[in-house]
């Protein structure tokens, strides 16, 4: 009796599983699934019964990089990374062999699809969109196995240095574009500004005098210059008004 109490004990102590607190157990009892174990303290007899535990924390999967062309035919290197958790431990262990790895390959699969229908702007330009789209697809596919996955991070789009130099050249371009544009619009404007006070001192008597006066006030600031003007017409001409009174 004493030995057959020790070997109970023995059996007992044996037998004790502890599941964490970020942990889930699945439970086996003769090969057939019997539970999910919550985290604390738990019996596992031996031979009849096991145990698998599974991480439901968030993991993130590295996803390396991947050759994929664009649907413009341009070859280009794309890396991410995914962020999921296991949201159905018992389908995570029950529906697939080794997860971590399934999503890995399924994420590769779909980013070379994903890149592959759309042009090189866009995958460029709204990284946000297409890695939400990757996302969707490799949520919707996971979805069976237990898996949610949350998010999707492209990390980089790398290009062949013949395409480098060919949007550095556009770049270039587009920035002449704007500096012409710009440079035109500033031109049209100060010759509207022109004419506007050429029309103004033409209509108004003594204007262009005053404004002839306000430039040599300007120039004598520095006793260096040396000024050569012309006399205006309506000077002459006030001249000659002034003979013709005598």
């Amino acid at each position: 009796m004493y030995y057959l109490l020790i070997a109970i004990v023995v059996i007992i102590i044996a037998s004790i599983r502890q599941v964490n607190q970020y942990e889930r157990g699945v439970k086996f009892r003769i090969g057939k699934f019997e539970s999910i174990k919550s985290p604390g303290w738990c019996l596992v007899l031996p031979i009849f019964e096991s145990m698998t535990k599974v991480d439901i924390r968030v993991k993130a999967v590295d996803v390396p990089n991947q050759e994929a062309i664009t649907k413009d035919n341009i070859s280009v290197g794309i890396n991410a990374v995914i962020y999921y958790k296991v949201d159905d431990v018992s389908k995570a262990v029950l529906e697939v062999e080794n997860f971590f790895y399934a999503i890995s390959q399924l994420a590769q699969t779909t980013m070379r699809n994903i890149v592959g229908s759309v042009d090189l702007d866009t995958l460029l330009s709204e990284r946000d969109k297409v890695s939400e789209q990757i996302r969707k697809i490799v949520d919707q596919l996971t979805d069976p196995w237990g898996i949610k996955v949350q998010n999707v991070d492209l990390k980089d789009v790398s290009l062949p240095e013949d395409m480098k130099r060919v949007i550095a050249r556009q770049a270039e371009a587009e920035r002449e574009k704007r500096a012409v544009i710009t440079k035109a619009e500033g031109e049209v404007i100060a010759s509207s500004n022109l004419a506007k006070a050429a029309k103004t001192l033409s209509e108004s008597s003594g204007a262009l005098h005053l404004r002839t006066l306000n430039t040599l006030n300007d120039l004598s600031s520095d006793q260096s210059n040396t000024v050569i003007f012309a006399i205006p017409l309506e000077v002459l001409r006030a001249f000659e008004d002034i003979k013709k009174t005598k």
